[in-house]
Formats: C-alpha cells, sequence, structure tokens
C-alpha cells in the first residue's frame, strides 16, 4: 500500500486510526456505534410472507426429526440400562 493512501487530504501526517479510536470520547463512540446498527439493519431484506411459512414449517419438521431421534435414543437406552441392572 503506498504512503499516500494513509496520508490525511492536507498531507501533513499520516493518519492512524487507532488515534481516531483513542480521541473519540465515549458518548462520540456509542453514537457512531448506533449509526452502524441503523445503517446495517437498512440493508436486512426481510422474507416474504411465503418464504416465511416455508421457513417455520422447515424448522418445525427439523424439530420434530430430532425430538424423535433423542426420544427413541433415550427409549433405547432406557431399556438397555433397565436389562442391565434389573
Amino acid at each position: 500500500m503506498s504512503d499516500s493512501a494513509s496520508v490525511t487530504s492536507s498531507g501533513d501526517t499520516p493518519k492512524r486510526p487507532a488515534d481516531d479510536r483513542r480521541r473519540r470520547g465515549f458518548v462520540a463512540r456509542i453514537v457512531l456505534f448506533v449509526r452502524q446498527v441503523v445503517a446495517e439493519l437498512k440493508k436486512v431484506v426481510r422474507p416474504t410472507r411465503q418464504e416465511l411459512f416455508t421457513y417455520i414449517g422447515v424448522v418445525v419438521v427439523f424439530v420434530l426429526v430430532v425430538m424423535a431421534f433423542v426420544g427413541v435414543l433415550d427409549l433405547g437406552f432406557g431399556r438397555l440400562v433397565l436389562w442391565m441392572f434389573g
């Protein structure tokens, strides 16, 4: 990276991001954070109603499959323990 890219617009001294972070006050950093959060939230694309119902269906089916799998394992291990220890 060239030195000209890190020089401020006046050309006096190189700009250092760490110095900027130290010079900002606590409130200024919070305001910057909130601005960045708002900017990121504006980029969010909300799903359509059809996509939302599809996603909900996929999650419900997945949870039911995992519940059945864990239930079968629990039943199997329970019977195994009862058979072993009687």
